[in-house]
């Protein structure tokens, strides 16, 4: 994963997680790391722009989930997304 964007990407999934209630942040928080572990040596920019917004669309689904605004909340996760799939 190019390390800028999925770095960055990782900081704010984790600063969605704690938007969430409290007992639930250990699991999301786990199951993020799972999951940018997984990724963290893609490195071409499609597949990375793609994973961002995958990223992005899970992040909105939880944050919903908790009636937590989505779209509000995920907006700089979103902006990744977008710009990474201009590169």
């Amino acid at each position: 994963m190019a390390t800028n964007a999925g770095l960055r990407a990782y900081r704010e999934v984790l600063r969605l997680v704690r938007r969430l209630p409290a007992e639930t942040q250990p699991y999301y928080a786990k199951y993020a790391r799972e999951n940018f572990v997984n990724y963290r040596d893609l490195s071409a920019d499609e597949d990375l722009a793609s994973l961002l917004r995958r990223a992005h669309t899970h992040s909105s689904w939880v944050l919903s989930k908790y009636s937590i605004d989505a779209e509000k909340a995920a907006a700089r996760l979103k902006a990744l997304g977008d710009g990474q799939a201009g590169h």
